[in-house]
């Protein structure tokens, strides 16, 4: 009698479940357990920090497709021994020639007296004239350019703005802005002198080696040896801004301090720094699962990450990407089995839908670049939308009082149709604060073009990009999966599903009617 009551309360509850709409039935599906269990395997030190190319990246992608043949997902890449789930192809690795820049008969020493900002090639010497700009800072309120022309010279400019906080100026973001404004001017190339004693520079200096080792550009095709870097910018020691702008040292914090720039007399450099590039090319993948719709197969929804990291660095120190882009990765993953899911019960997507794991993102956007420019597993013209997922597993300074949130990026600039669907879908399932403060096309981070929906952007192709911002362990060792909060990075991954879920299944494609910066 007990298991005839267990047995009919069984399937009362499944009765249950399945009179629930199928949007919320298969949005039970992802959870915080799944969403820990598949990043604990992605970001763990089996897998070497998936550097792309690297074995450990090759692990990830049998991990991935282990998934996806256990839910039924299909192989789409045509290949001489069949259908595959891994569009394969070669990356060409570049490395570091001979650099130097010489000041008058004084030559300064790569990666000691000064660093690239940036991959540079400048593979014949180029002779300059100098010009000092104070700052650098050109906006509404300000001009440190006023009255001086700079086209066809190297710029020297003070990092930050003279304030305290740099005011949005510092940084690497800081460096970004003022090359923009540089560069516009027509300058030929770009000196920012350092701020902080010797022992700082040597760290920084240390720190920009290892990183440009780790993040050593590929490119897709072998670029010739000629090719040259238009603008290269470089960040220079404050010994070495002293001797470019022909001052002592201990003079030079003056500087900072007051606009004294006509005093100054700059000295001439010439320049050359060599990037060199592998013959041997580094084997990799993109990695995908295509879902079959019913009445609008021909139409597909992408939802995006990429699955490579930045591998180990010189001291051996693993670098295991748990949100840059494990949380991606494996949000992807549930994604793919809640739809899964849905199909094998009779409640499949009317459009096709393609999971999506790219790699080279950390070397240049090259898996999508690959996957949109090169080889289109599916025409272009047949995509709906990309729904891509990078970082949201952490919380950035602006919202530790408040980390309920989610930066979304792009859903309005060619699409107001999926602008409105993705604020509807919050607000009828997690209701997570929107935050688009890096939508804004004069946000100096410019995050619209450093993650992969802009290959497909750039193709007039609809796009949302789930972004939480970074944190200090942005590529660095401490991106582990213990700091994951994964309550809220499951609630982002449920927006996602909201916003899939409405756009695989309405009546009618959505417009692209917009097209903004």
């Amino acid at each position: 009698m007990k298991k005839l009551v267990c047995s009919m309360l069984g399937i009362l509850a499944y009765a249950v479940v399945m009179a629930q709409s199928p949007l919320k039935t298969y949005e039970a599906t992802i959870t915080e357990a799944d969403l820990k269990k598949y990043l604990t395997y992605i970001a763990s030190d089996e897998l070497e920090g998936r550097d792309t190319g690297s074995e450990g990246q090759k692990k990830a992608a049998r991990y991935i497709i282990q998934h996806l043949e256990e839910w039924g997902l299909q192989p789409i890449v045509n290949t001489p021994a069949g259908k595959s789930y891994l569009q394969t192809f070669p990356l060409y690795k570049g490395g570091w020639g001979e650099g130097y820049v010489n000041i008058g008969k004084k030559k300064m020493e790569f990666f000691k007296d000064y660093i690239p900002s940036g991959l540079v090639n400048i593979p014949e010497e180029k002779g300059l004239e100098t010009i000092f700009v104070g700052y650098g800072v050109k906006d509404d309120n300000r001009d440190d350019y006023k009255g001086k022309d700079v086209k066809g010279k190297a710029v020297v400019f003070l990092s930050g703005d003279g304030s305290a906080d740099g005011q949005g100026w510092s940084g690497t973001a800081g460096l970004r802005r003022k090359s923009r404004i540089a560069t516009d001017l027509g300058a030929a190339a770009i000196f920012e002198v350092f701020k902080g004693d010797e022992s700082a520079w040597k760290t920084t200096v240390a720190e920009r080696k290892a990183v440009l080792s780790r993040f050593s550009r590929m490119d897709i095709e072998k670029a010739p040896a000629s090719a040259a870097t238009a603008v290269p910018a470089f960040v220079a020691s404050g010994a070495m801004g002293a001797d470019l702008l022909g001052v002592k040292s201990s003079a030079l914090e003056k500087y900072r301090k007051a606009d004294l720039s006509a005093k100054l007399k700059t000295k001439p450099v010439t320049i050359r720094v060599k990037s060199e590039r592998a013959d041997t090319p580094v084997e990799t993948a993109n990695v995908m699962g295509f879902l079959e719709g019913t009445d609008r197969k021909d139409e597909v929804v992408v939802i995006s990450a990429h699955y490579d990291h930045v591998g180990i660095d010189e001291k051996g120190q693993i670098y295991n990407g748990a949100d840059d882009d494990g949380s991606g990765t494996c949000a992807v993953l549930e994604l793919a089995q809640a739809f899964a899911q849905a199909k094998k019960d009779g409640h499949g997507p009317r459009r096709s839908m393609l999971f999506l794991w790219v790699t080279g993102e950390e070397k240049g956007l090259l898996g999508s670049l690959y996957f949109t420019d090169h080889d289109p597993v599916i025409p272009l013209k047949d995509i709906v939308c990309d729904l891509n997922i990078d970082m949201i597993g952490r919380v950035d300074k602006k919202h530790e009082s408040n980390p309920e949130y989610t930066y979304i990026i792009g859903s309005d600039k060619l699409s107001s149709e999926l602008h409105a669907i993705s604020e509807k879908a919050n607000k009828e399932s997690v209701n997570l604060e929107l935050d688009y403060e890096f939508n804004d096309p004069k946000d100096p981070n410019r995050f619209y073009y450093r993650s992969d929906h802009y290959n497909f952007a750039k193709n007039k192709i609809p796009i949302a990009f789930y972004f939480t911002g970074v944190h200090e362990d942005y590529h660095r060792p401490g991106d582990d999966v213990e700091k994951i909060l994964f309550p809220r990075y499951a609630r982002i991954v449920k927006l996602v599903y909201h916003t899939a879920w409405e756009l695989a299944n309405r009546d009618k494609r959505i417009v692209v009617d917009s097209n903004k910066p």
